[in-house]
């Protein structure tokens, strides 16, 4: 069954199915059992930097035991991830060394148009404007059940998220 149309019943991300970067389709369910974090990523955001340095550390720490990062590229604020999908987003990653894990076609997170993981990620965990996303490196963390347990501002340092992690795998 695909939640994609129906994101409001969905009982977890695993019913979802998304493309990655080059276009495929990649049904979530391929991470059931591990402790999943979703981030919308921006290449040109103040907060780039550091987020694509502690997620590659994060990544590093906790990728054997369980940890898998999904990167969504998203356009929506401040028009701050022009890369195109595909190879000129590979290459952008590469060029910024950051290794920050799955890689997926660029979404619109907030709108009428947000990707319906989006749609479902917010109704889950509503934030400080509600459910909208404020802005890039927003990021939910995910169990192993994949049930959304927790949303973290785009300030929110990656590493300050090391503990929940822990907790979870």
């Amino acid at each position: 069954m695909s939640a994609n149309g129906d994101y409001k019943n969905a009982a977890s991300i695993y019913e979802f199915t998304v493309k990655d970067t080059h276009g495929n389709d990649v049904s979530l369910e391929k991470y059931k059992g591990k402790v999943v974090l979703v981030v919308n990523i921006a290449s040109k955001c103040g907060l780039t930097k550091n987020n694509y340095e502690k997620l590659t550390d994060l990544k590093e720490k906790y990728g054997e035991r369980g940890l898998v990062i999904l990167n969504f590229p998203c356009n929506q604020f401040g028009s701050q991830m022009p890369e195109a999908d595909g190879e000129a987003m590979v290459c952008h990653l590469r060029d910024s060394k950051a290794d920050i894990g799955e890689v997926f076609a660029k979404v619109d997170v907030n709108g009428d148009n947000a990707a319906p993981l989006y749609k479902y990620l917010k109704a889950k965990q509503t934030g400080t404007l509600g459910s909208g996303i404020k802005w890039n490196f927003t990021k939910f963390l995910v169990n192993k059940e994949g049930v959304p347990i927790n949303r973290y501002a785009p300030t929110t340092d990656p590493m300050d998220i090391a503990k929940d992690i822990e907790k979870l795998l």
